[in-house]
């Protein structure tokens, strides 16, 4: 029986684009100049991350729906096997974008579903779920391995079934013949099975880390540069998803190889204040996720 080598890290993010069609309240805006990935760039890094990861996740700001020439970077991830995990909010869903994101070149696509009524407050949110909900049931049905995520992150309390989110809920219960348990607390267990590979996510609300807000304290850890890391629109490296702004920059893919950008001094010295449960840069001090590792 082969055994399958385990690759360096769990995912890798990657910025293909930082525009987005919507401006959440709870998703700070970006200040670094707006674009989206070449495709030319995007294939730089998916040569590099081939080898280190089973997957991309084409996630940190932006949506990537925006991204006009999505199918060619789609191409790319299968020509080098790498799969895709895509997080969207779902408003740009139309016919085509729907047929792309069957392409078994996906392992997971996440919809936000709570940016609907924070962006659109008292509009009937029925076209909008129809799509996602269609775009679903056809996944069920063609790509029963596919894994779908709702996430329906809280705005109000920790169950995230405010009255932003009740609405909403409501129907995905419905629609697809599940109860949650108004009880349960997001804290505890976030994910619940919907049916199949069909899952709603909760979450609790959290403020985005900024060298503009005050410090936290310079003890903890985390599992960034370890299970994953992030690369910007413009090929900076940076050590996590949370790292909006590029305040920690390790290097640029274009200059300089993925594993020398890993061995860089900065880099190490992060990994070992984590693992001494040391927070070594200044953005770490003042990011309230570190929190939920203590």
């Amino acid at each position: 029986m082969k055994v399958l080598e385990r690759k360096r890290f769990g995912k890798i993010n990657i910025e293909v684009s930082n525009v987005c069609n919507l401006q959440c309240s709870f998703c700070p805006p970006v200040a670094r100049a707006k674009g989206l990935m070449p495709p030319e760039l995007f294939r730089n890094i998916i040569e590099q991350a081939a080898p280190l990861t089973d997957q991309v996740c084409l996630h940190l700001m932006g949506d990537p729906l925006v991204h006009p020439k999505l199918e060619e970077l789609v191409r790319i991830c299968k020509e080098h096997e790498v799969k895709i995990f895509l997080v969207t909010n779902g408003v740009l869903l139309r016919e085509r974008q729907a047929e792309l994101l069957l392409d078994p070149a996906f392992r997971q696509i996440c919809f936000s579903l709570h940016s609907f009524h924070d962006n659109f407050p008292g509009t009937d949110s029925t076209s909008y779920l129809e799509k996602i909900f269609s775009f679903t049931e056809a996944a069920l049905e063609r790509r029963p391995e596919l894994y779908i995520n709702y996430r329906l992150w809280n705005l109000e309390n920790p169950r995230g079934t405010g009255a932003k989110n009740r609405e909403i809920l409501s129907r995905v219960e419905a629609r697809f013949g599940a109860t949650v348990n108004p009880n349960a607390d997001a804290r505890i267990q976030k994910s619940r099975r919907l049916k199949n590979r069909l899952y709603l996510h909760f979450d609790t609300e959290f403020i985005w880390p900024g060298l503009d807000l005050a410090r936290l304290g310079e003890t903890g850890t985390c599992h960034a540069l370890n299970t994953h890391f992030g690369i910007l629109i413009d090929g900076t490296v940076v050590p996590c998803c949370l790292d909006k702004e590029g305040a920690i920059p390790l290097g640029k893919i274009q200059e300089k190889p993925l594993l020398e950008i890993f061995e860089s001094p900065r880099a190490a010295a992060m990994l070992k204040g984590f693992r001494e449960r040391k927070l070594v840069e200044a953005l770490c001090q003042r990011c309230q996720y570190i929190e939920r590792f203590s």
